[in-house]
């Protein structure tokens, strides 16, 4: 029997994708070995978002053709798909395609066989307008399934690279959608996590539907369904209507992460997002009016080019005064084939270093403050793996709806399931918390009647 192993760069729309690539070589017969293991065929899915991506990706892609120099190497991935040359250049690579025709991979492997002659099978991205299917039915981590909505961007912020990458923004068929999401509450998932490259564009290229139908059809025609976490929405997606769904919903969870980038207009200008701070502003108090509670991520950029000490301080200061839970916060790195790349005005790296720093510890503190609203509350954990820094071996680590880490007690036999924890101690990275109850689906019940 033929064994294929994996290497997943990147974002977890990647990590959902090697999922579904997998599930085309079980349909085969194949064996799913570890990559650090001697396989028959390599498949590694690239990423390209920073030029440390494509560094680390072709690191990657010689040390699986070091592994088994007579492997077939399959490339696939936002890399492949930007730069197709630079990888066919790499000896020992068999066959590349990008981040589409991805259920071909198969064929490929059986003509490579064949003629024995390098494949590259990357079209261009910028014509299609279809989604392409790719099912998901189980995932190899059992506590949180991802369900990929949407593909493509249409908003070329002049930092990034990824509609080039992945092409223009195209919806999955809602049909498809809640089809793919009652397989997986079926498979036992209790919570699902909406994603895409611009998750919260989705039904932009539709008539008369868009996110929050989708949101409204899923908990109508979901049997089961207990949680839904919208993986990322930007600011000019969170339209009243959606305000008005995740205020009607009772499976929406109490966390959004909406990427602010910068808090200053004028960066923002620069970097060409669709929103002012004003108006971010404003939808982040519509929210939490709706929302008691909610615990909004973000991630920013520090040091774009130009950035002043001012313009730091906005975004310093705009964070602060609206209470994110949580930020990840990225120095801004130069991207290849990038309008901010090619602009004047670039910041030191100390000063990039320091107002990392600087903003880190305040996302610390954020952190903090938010999680002690909720001590001695008791809130539904789903337990996902042992606490990894727990000699004794008894407590689990789990997330609320609210996204807070939660570390308990708990056994084996709870992980997946929602459980009842009371917070005794709130604190960040994790709280500490004790087990109540395991839910069972006849409270469900006896809450809705």
């Amino acid at each position: 029997m033929a064994s294929v192993a994996f290497h997943t760069l990147g974002c977890k729309v990647n990590h959902y994708e090697t999922e579904a690539i997998w599930q085309l070589f079980k349909e085969q017969g194949y064996d799913r070995t570890e990559f650090e293991s001697t396989a028959d065929v390599y498949v590694i899915n690239t990423c390209t978002v920073t030029n440390t991506g494509d560094k680390k990706s072709r690191q990657v892609i010689r040390r699986a053709i070091r592994k088994n120099p007579d492997a077939v190497i399959c490339v696939t991935g936002c890399y492949a798909q930007t730069s197709p040359a630079e990888i066919m250049a790499i000896p020992g690579v068999d066959i590349v395609v990008g981040t589409q025709d991805r259920v071909k991979m198969l064929e490929y492997i059986d003509q490579f066989k064949e003629e024995r002659q390098p494949i590259n099978a990357v079209g261009n991205i910028m014509k299609n307008r279809v989604y392409e299917e790719l099912d998901v039915p189980a995932f190899t981590d059992r506590t949180r399934a991802s369900l990929k909505i949407q593909e493509g961007c249409n908003n070329f912020c002049t930092f990034c690279i990824i509609p080039w990458a992945r092409g223009l923004m195209r919806s999955r068929d809602p049909q498809e959608v809640i089809h793919q999401a009652q397989q997986l509450v079926d498979a036992g998932y209790q919570e699902i996590v909406l994603t895409g490259i611009h998750t919260g564009g989705y039904g932009e290229d539709m008539k008369e539907y868009n996110l929050a139908g989708l949101l409204r059809d899923l908990e109508a025609q979901v049997k089961g369904l207990k949680r839904l976490r919208i993986s990322s929405i930007e600011a000019s997606q969170i339209t009243d209507e959606v305000i008005e769904v995740i205020d009607q919903s009772n499976v929406i969870v109490r966390h959004l992460h909406i990427p602010i980038q910068s808090g200053s207009n004028t960066v923002l200008k620069r970097m060409r997002r669709k929103y002012t701070m004003e108006f971010f502003a404003e939808r982040l108090d519509r929210l939490k009016e709706v929302l008691p509670g909610l615990a909004v991520t973000s991630d920013v950029i520090v040091g774009f080019p130009g950035e002043t000490e001012e313009e730091f301080m906005e975004t310093y200061n705009f964070i602060k005064e609206h209470k994110f839970s949580e930020l990840h916060v990225f120095p801004y790195s130069k991207r290849t084939g990038t309008p901010a790349a090619r602009m004047e005005d670039q910041v030191d790296e100390d000063v990039k270093n320091e107002r990392v720093h600087r903003l880190i510890a305040l996302s610390d503190q954020l952190a903090k403050e938010y999680a002690s609203q909720f001590e001695n509350e008791v809130l539904e954990v789903i337990p996902e793996e042992k606490f990894k820094d727990d000699p004794e071996g008894g407590l689990y680590e789990g997330y609320t709806d609210n996204y807070l880490k939660v570390v308990f007690p708990a056994t084996e036999d709870m992980v997946g399931k929602i459980v009842k924890v009371k917070i005794t101690k709130a604190g960040y990275p994790y709280n500490e918390g004790q087990f109540v109850r395991v839910i069972e689906n006849s409270d469900v019940l006896n809450e809705a009647i």
